[in-house]
């Protein structure tokens, strides 16, 4: 069968009279899945890509983003915050152009057109190590040590310092064997992770990331709802506009939120999927731009109103501060329904990160083979032992965590500027002007945050382990 074969007859039309560099031209025909024994599939619409998307965008960092605030200011935050998104939204209208004037239609087979075989194993591994390292953790926030959001685990508490500290299950129940952490977490694995593992086509989430972001807009909501009350009631008082820099270390900590806020909207290794079932592959780009702006509002307002409602005290990851007393009635309520929210929205989250992780995982064993949705017996078996590596990971390993804040930081990076940046520079198809002053900044921007988290990160975990060790 041809792509003539399949394209439908407006859209084979209108690309005989188009150059090859369009930016209208489909990256995948859109019946390929008929192939596929799939029921006929004409295409992933306009709102449910901007929900996969958008889904892709918000995970675990939103958490982050208020700390950032304490530290630049809210003028100067959320100034980044919107800046990101432009040069997020440039970074994936380079992936888009080179890949329409390559013919290619994955990010893996971008870079194979750019820097050969090693360009694309290089990308898949980068893929690898983000993505397997963020679902390690999502899992291990969700039900295991939270050593990203609290002391105690989300939903079935944890134990710290010899202090035991409850989950909600918990809390509501009481100490049980079915609301342990491992119990959790196997629940969570074959009841919610494994089912929604098993869809061939991205589109089909839609609806599970269209619930993602509406749980995120949940904390939102409850955030901005208890900074008004105390807004109201004067028990907070308006935080600090611009960074407070007084010597020069707090000028140069002022760069250590450059990783949060450069990695904040990391989203590539699925554009190419999600434009490839688009039903208009024209509306790629209103798509994109779609999900930064509904992603950026998400970010702003959970920036600026949780940095007011805790001010100085807001904690690394804000999920933090929501495990003490609000000082208003229903505190404890709202707490719970903000953590249960969180939880909900990372179970939701993770099947739209593991999909380019198993297409990415194929393609580096099997790069010769037929398409993966083709082959039901290695998607099956590709699923269940990448799917066993995290749980694994989660488990047995929490400290990964400490490896993964430096090889997760470098990769996603990576992915999100210095590979389009570099496939820009590279432009074998000599479709790049100005942009290559803009690649160049990517590059430089990607290098120094990757030095400031890399820093970062080894000078606390000296610091950690010099508190800990014990003195003669």
């Amino acid at each position: 069968m041809t792509i003539g074969d399949i394209t439908p007859k407006k859209e084979r039309k209108s690309r005989r009279s188009k150059h090859v560099v369009d930016d209208t031209a489909p990256l995948l025909p859109k019946r390929q899945d008929e192939d596929a024994g799939y029921d006929e599939f004409n295409g992933a619409s306009f709102t449910g890509a901007v929900f996969n998307l958008s889904t892709t965008i918000v995970g675990a960092g939103i958490m982050a983003l208020p700390a950032t605030m304490k530290v630049l200011g809210l003028i100067l935050g959320i100034a980044m915050i919107i800046f990101m998104a432009f040069l997020t939204d440039a970074s994936i209208e380079f992936l888009l152009r080179f890949s329409r004037a390559g013919k290619t239609t994955s990010y893996g087979s971008l870079m194979g057109d750019a820097f050969g075989k090693y360009g694309r194993i290089f990308l898949q591994i980068c893929v690898l190590v983000n993505n397997i390292g963020v679902l390690i953790v999502y899992m291990i926030i969700i039900a295991y040590d939270g050593l990203l959001v609290l002391e105690g685990d989300v939903l079935s508490g944890t134990s710290s310092s010899g202090v035991h500290h409850a989950g909600v299950l918990e809390g509501w129940f009481g100490e049980h064997w079915w609301n342990g952490r491992t119990f959790v977490l196997i629940v969570t694995t074959l009841g919610i992770f494994s089912p929604l593992a098993c869809f061939k086509r991205i589109d089909s989430l839609r609806f599970t990331s269209a619930l993602s972001v509406a749980l995120a807009v949940v904390f939102l909501v409850i955030t901005v709802g208890i900074a008004i009350i105390k807004l109201i009631s004067g028990t907070i008082m308006m935080p600090r506009l611009l960074p407070d820099v007084t010597d020069l270390t707090s000028f140069w900590r002022l760069f250590t939120v450059v990783p949060v806020l450069v990695t904040a909207y990391i989203c590539h290794y699925n554009v190419h999927s999600i434009d490839n079932e688009l039903e208009d592959s024209t509306q790629i780009k209103p798509v994109v731009r779609t999900a930064l702006a509904l992603c950026s509002t998400v970010y702003i307002m959970t920036s600026f109103f949780g940095f007011l409602l805790f001010g100085d005290s807001t904690l690394d990851d804000v999920l933090a501060n929501f495990d003490t007393d609000l000082g208003i009635p229903y505190g404890s309520l709202l707490n719970d329904a903000v953590r249960v929210s969180y939880a909900a929205h990372l179970m939701l989250v993770f099947p739209i990160v593991f999909y380019p992780l198993r297409l990415n995982m194929d393609g580096l064993l099997f790069p010769s083979a037929r398409p993966l949705a083709l082959s039901n017996m290695r998607f099956a078996f590709t699923t269940a032992g990448l799917i066993t590596l995290i749980f694994l990971g989660a488990n047995f390993i929490p400290s990964i965590w400490d490896a993964f804040q430096f090889t997760g930081a470098t990769a996603a990076v990576c992915l999100g500027f210095i590979f389009p940046a570099a496939v820009t520079l590279r432009d074998r198809h000599s479709i790049a002007t100005k942009d290559k002053i803009l690649a160049i900044f990517m590059i430089v921007l990607a290098v120094f945050s990757n030095v400031v988290a890399v820093y970062s990160d080894a000078y606390a975990m000296f610091k950690k382990n010099s508190v800990t060790e014990p003195t003669a």
